[in-house]
């Protein structure tokens, strides 16, 4: 019964986790396309997004990434052995890990006042989490091998797919920006 209380409690702060992790890249995004701004919008934007940084990183996502490996690895110690799925589940759960703590490297640069990634270089970084997000769940949920040759087909095109609309956003922006500025 504790088992499935441990597994209950894991999987709403991978929810939370997740949350923090697909939002969180979203304000490094804007705080990154503040940079472009004049310096007094620049000033106001960066401050406000920073303390927004500030707040959901150290408030919902930290926290919940702790939690979520401290009920993960209680779930493992009660149910004894690890089935050969979960082992490569947990390596794409260690390169989630991975991925936050480079995000947290990417905070702490823009804490300090330093964009050294573009606009679209964080937009490409913010689609990481979702990758990893399909490709575990669907080992999770699959547990074999076969059809996780499929699942990884799957992630390959899904991945083309986020690329592809991830440039077709770009050029759009780009069109529709001189329109704007000419507005102005």
């Amino acid at each position: 019964m504790s088992y499935l209380y441990v597994k209950a409690l894991h999987i709403i702060f991978i929810v939370t986790w997740f949350a923090g992790l697909f939002y969180f890249p979203r304000l490094l995004i804007y705080f990154a396309e503040a940079e472009g701004q004049p310096d007094l919008e620049r000033n106001v934007l960066q401050k406000q997004l920073g303390k927004m940084q500030r707040l959901l990183w150290y408030g919902i996502t930290w926290p919940s990434a702790v939690l979520t490996l401290g009920f993960g690895t209680t779930m493992a110690y009660l149910y004894g052995a690890i089935p050969g799925w979960l082992w490569l589940k947990l390596g794409f759960v260690a390169l989630l890990y991975g991925y936050h703590f480079w995000c947290h490297v990417i905070f702490k640069q823009q804490q300090r006042g330093e964009v050294r990634y573009s606009s679209l270089q964080l937009r490409i970084i913010n689609e990481i989490a979702t990758v990893l997000l399909f490709a575990i769940v669907f080992l999770v949920v699959l547990k074999n091998a076969l059809s996780m040759v499929w699942g990884l087909v799957g992630l390959a095109v899904f991945i083309v797919v986020l690329l592809v609309a991830i440039r077709t956003y770009k050029r759009l922006r780009e069109k529709k920006e001189p329109a704007q500025k000419v507005v102005r």
